[in-house]
């Protein structure tokens, strides 16, 4: 159920700060397995805002057979875009034409693309409609002010100045979650000096299913395939460059745009707002305290050049709702720290790993030195006719991977 009200329970299995994908997911992956848990989210943001997101999202395979599992997926599936194919290439703004110095195939199986592409509005949608059936208590336009382990459950300070009892807290509230600081959770952060623009454009001709990654000298220029002639654009600039777009007028916007995108697909209009976001590297130096939990962008915050940082989400999801419902099934206590430092060993390696990767890659890539653009070239080069290393990176960006949580191969919990 949705709801502004408390839930009257004396003490809750498990309250969740954050109403996105991360927060709605791991509460119905858990709810779904363990009816008998009690559980609430807390989202702060404004009733329905998901429902205006004009964003769209790259989601893996492994995350698209987990939306199966929690019974989302069917729903999703016919409003989405398949990635068939994928093509990088490395130039200037001014080069007349792109060489493409790498290619990829879109399917990890006969038939199952490695990613598609889906609206943020539809994939809320589908969570927040699998929550209400599942009766989750979503606590709408409320946020978390304070919260304090007393030993026995978490006491939880609301913004309405109720307080609620759980055993477990998870914060899932985003990259400058509040609730990590309040955990008193340090954080290796650098920024990069860059800022991405998000938007969506419509052109002439179909893109066939094909997402294109430019390296350009301030950042990658991903073109992410919509259904319909339509894409959507994650535009790397420099953080002066970027504001000084963002502050243009369509007209200016569209021109610099479309020195970017090409003319392959026929001529381009810019549909709905753009945005800007900042880029930086945000890893939490730990994942876990006692009754208390971080997932999803709250944990770590990487650069969108690989294109996976919500599906690096959707990993803490699928390993923490592993390990609380088997915690919870042998009748323990799912806010102990000893099930929680599980979660924390299987996930930490990988998002550290994931960040050291996507900081190397826009170092290398986000700069116009020759002798630098020439060993990256040749390197995409050398990757290109080795089919076997192809291959295995098609699998990583799919995220099915040796040792991945149930959700992530298909499997029920």
């Amino acid at each position: 159920m949705s709801s502004s009200a408390t839930p009257t329970d004396k003490i809750l299995d498990l309250v969740i700060a954050g109403g996105a994908y991360v927060g709605l997911s791991l509460a119905v992956a858990i709810k779904q397995a363990v009816p008998s848990l009690k559980i609430a989210v807390i989202d702060a943001a404004p009733k329905d805002s998901w429902k205006t997101d004009p964003r769209a999202s790259a989601i893996a395979a492994a995350a698209i057979r987990m939306l199966r599992q929690l019974q989302c997926w069917d729903e999703i599936e016919p409003l989405s875009q398949p990635i068939n194919d994928m093509i990088i290439t490395d130039s200037r703004n001014s080069d007349p034409v792109r060489p493409v110095f790498l290619t990829f195939e879109g399917n990890v199986a006969p038939g199952e693309p490695f990613a598609y592409m889906v609206e943020n509005k539809y994939l809320n949608a589908s969570l927040h409609r699998r929550a209400e059936e599942l009766e989750i208590a979503v606590l709408e336009e409320l946020s978390v002010d304070n919260f304090t382990n007393n030993g026995n459950e978490m006491l939880i300070d609301l913004s309405n100045g109720k307080t609620l009892q759980s055993r477990l807290l998870v914060a899932a509230d985003g990259v400058r979650s509040k609730l990590r600081d309040i955990a008193d959770i340090k954080t290796v952060y650098w920024p990069y000096g860059q800022m991405g623009i998000v938007c969506t454009v419509e052109h002439e001709r179909p893109h066939n299913g094909r997402a294109e990654e430019h390296f350009l000298p301030a950042g990658p220029f991903a073109i992410l395939p919509l259904k319909g002639n339509r894409s959507s654009l994650v535009w790397n600039e420099r953080e002066n460059d970027a504001k000084r777009l963002m502050a243009a007028d369509d007209i200016v916007f569209e021109a610099e745009l479309e020195a970017r995108f090409g003319h392959h697909l026929g001529a381009l209009k810019l549909v709905g707002d753009r945005r800007a976001f900042p880029f930086g590297l945000t890893l939490a130096r730990s994942f876990v305290k006692p009754r208390f939990a971080l997932a999803g962008d709250a944990a770590h915050g990487i650069h969108p050049i690989s294109g996976q940082g919500l599906n690096l989400g959707f990993r803490d999801v699928a390993a923490l709702a592993q390990i609380i419902v088997e915690t919870a099934r042998l009748g323990l206590d799912i806010g102990s720290i000893v099930g929680l430092e599980r979660y924390q060993a299987w996930r930490r390696f990988e998002t550290v790993r994931m960040g050291i990767t996507t900081d190397v890659l826009n170092r290398l890539f986000s700069n116009d030195i020759s002798p630098i653009r020439l060993l990256r070239d040749v390197g995409l080069g050398l990757v290109e006719r080795m089919p076997r290393m192809k291959n295995y990176f098609i699998q990583e960006a799919a995220g099915i991977t040796d040792g991945a949580p149930k959700l992530l191969l298909g499997e029920a919990l």
